[in-house]
């Protein structure tokens, strides 16, 4: 009985495939492709099927972006010790594990990023979708810390404690991509600075505590 032989074929992962594609052109060319057609073109597809994956170059840097944070997730949440931290070290974890996905992508960032606008306020447009994800998981750790009283509760102070995090991590990114020192230490040296003043500003100052006792005086009078 004569054998028979099956092919085994591989499926492309095209949207992987485009992911390197761009990262590799920009390495190499120190800035984006020309043209979507020639970029499609030198991957070796047709235009009409990158844009069944991706409808820009916005969309590639936005979707690296968000695989960054994705990364930084699942690095962070695999440790055990990580449910056990405080909602102040939560966020420190999740900077410096950021800041080693980062480094993994630091010529890529390099590129797109050091030269155009350095206010350490703003990211660029393309980290829109990651900043909806990261104000998702701010707005967690916020509502944990009111349970834990690491957080005080201020009216309308309050509901902008998501966009100060997100400020933070503004911060942090313009300063790395800055940051000269061996090791990024001056990097590390300011993330933990300015959480601890974030998170020393969010809690219970003795402000609130004058406030209140002032607040108890009035109402027993």
């Amino acid at each position: 009985m004569e054998a028979t032989t099956v092919k085994k074929t591989t499926k492309k992962d095209y949207r992987k495939l485009i992911l390197d594609g761009f990262k590799n052109h920009v390495l190499e060319h120190g800035s984006e492709p020309a043209s979507v057609f020639k970029f499609a073109k030198d991957l070796k597809m047709k235009e009409e099927e990158f844009y069944t994956y991706f409808t820009s170059f916005e969309s590639i840097k936005s979707a690296i972006w968000v695989s960054i944070y994705e990364s930084t997730l699942e690095q962070m949440e695999a440790q055990e010790v990580f449910k056990e931290y405080s909602v102040r070290e939560k966020f420190l974890s999740f900077l410096f594990t950021w800041i080693e996905e980062l480094k993994k992508s630091r010529s890529y960032l390099l590129s797109l990023y050091q030269d155009k606008a350095k206010s350490f306020r703003s990211l660029p447009f393309d980290t829109k979708e990651f900043k909806a994800r990261f104000k998702d998981f701010a707005g967690e750790l916020i509502l944990e810390g009111k349970e834990t009283q690491e957080v005080a509760s201020r009216p309308v102070v309050t509901e902008r404690y998501d966009e100060a995090l997100w400020l933070q991590v503004a911060f942090v990114f313009r300063y790395w991509l800055d940051d000269q020192s061996p090791r990024f230490e001056k990097t590390d040296a300011a993330i933990e600075k300015s959480v601890n003043l974030a998170f020393d500003l969010m809690g219970k100052s003795a402000l609130d505590s004058f406030l209140d006792f002032a607040k108890f005086l009035y109402q027993t009078k």
